[in-house]
């Protein structure tokens, strides 16, 4: 009889990937060379990358003027960017016109809003319930009082001398904090079964959604004295804070709604059945979740609201923009790069404001997945 082994006796060692499915030149194969309109596409960006990036380094670093520069460097003939513009006028494009003597108190403002912004970004930060208090409570009051002065010795400073980063980051930051809780009771208010809350917060989103911001903001700095009694006058930043703030709560409203809707029916009526009340049912069960689906949508009006405070210069305020656009028409650093100059700096600040926005609801939106990813 022939002894014939059918199963194997001896573990077959592994092999290693085949050479066309692992390696660079798979990787390379798989996302730049899988087709022919792949490889034209791939050969087309990768020459305009070659003319691109050694004309951006030359303007930006090879022939720029670097901090500490003069005005006669940034005149040479074919010269890249003045960056000693920047430099020298660095501070007029953080706090305006505000006196050079109280600089201080724009940075203690800085100061506090990054010791408590940030440990309330961080979800594992200790003392979360303080954190809020001091941010959303103290730090906005002692904020005004130290920009303002006028009390406890400090000098008083209109808001016409305030300026630059100072006033984006103000607007940004009252918008931002505003717009959210009263897009989310705007939200709450249209679905209601109350009829006369229900028609009025349509009424209010329909017509804010209807015009333009920039509208906004000329109706709150000339329609708005005319209504007034004589002699009585609301502060410019005041009008531009509430105009960006009703603005962005209109449509934060419909974000909102938005993710209520795409709430499954069963959510809300097994929170009905726990005996849980309007707002329990809300704060508990249907707000965190619809929340969670629309992260994108906030995070996009936010970013869009940072990018539009630079319309505030309809009412008279000098936000980053428009101090940068000031100091571009001086004489004093007349160069054929420094307008270019500028708006690069600007740029890159929105940049890295609204990147960092960006980036922060994506952790969100990690960290609070549920399976939902798809």
């Amino acid at each position: 009889m022939t002894d014939i082994a059918f199963v194997r006796s001896e573990i077959e060692k592994a092999q290693p990937a085949p050479r066309s499915q692992s390696g660079f030149a798979a990787w390379l194969h798989k996302n730049l060379f899988s087709s022919i309109s792949d490889t034209i596409l791939t050969i087309i960006a990768v020459v305009f990358l070659l003319w691109l990036v050694p004309q951006l380094y030359g303007f930006l670093i090879g022939r720029a003027v670097p901090p500490g520069g003069t005005v006669e460097q940034c005149r040479v003939e074919n010269v890249g960017a003045c960056w000693a513009y920047i430099s020298s006028e660095i501070e007029f494009f953080i706090y305006g016109f505000y006196p050079m003597s109280e600089y201080w108190r724009p940075n203690i403002v800085f100061a506090m809003l990054a010791l408590l912004g940030l440990p309330l970004l961080w979800p594992s930060a200790p003392f979360k319930v303080v954190n809020a208090v001091l941010f959303f409570v103290v730090f906005p009051v002692a904020s005004v009082i130290l920009l303002s002065g006028g009390l406890f010795g400090l000098r008083y400073v209109p808001t016409e001398q305030w300026g630059g980063l100072l006033v984006t980051l103000i607007i940004s930051v009252v918008g931002i904090s505003l717009s959210l809780p009263l897009g989310i009771l705007l939200a709450l208010g249209r679905q209601s079964k109350l009829p006369i809350i229900k028609t009025l917060c349509i009424c209010f989103i329909e017509l804010i959604r209807a015009v333009p911001l920039i509208t906004i903001l000329f109706m709150a700095s000339i329609m708005l004295p005319l209504f007034m009694p004589q002699g009585t006058t609301v502060d410019k930043l005041v009008r531009a804070l509430v105009g960006v703030t009703l603005f962005a709560s209109a449509y934060m409203a419909e974000v909102v709604r938005g993710g209520m809707q795409a709430i499954g029916r069963g959510q809300y009526e097994a929170a009905a059945a726990l005996g849980l009340g309007y707002w329990q049912r809300m704060g508990f069960i249907i707000l965190p979740q619809a929340l969670k689906h629309v992260i994108p949508g906030i995070v996009g009006n936010f970013i869009s609201l940072l990018k539009d405070t630079s319309l505030v210069y309809i009412v008279g305020m000098k936000d980053l923009l428009e101090a940068v656009k000031t100091k571009n028409d001086a004489i004093e650093w007349a160069a054929p790069t420094q307008a270019v100059t500028g708006y690069i700096f600007a740029a890159a600040v929105f940049w890295v404001l609204c990147f960092s926005i960006s980036r922060y609801s994506r952790y969100w939106e990690r960290r609070l997945n549920t399976g939902h990813k798809r």
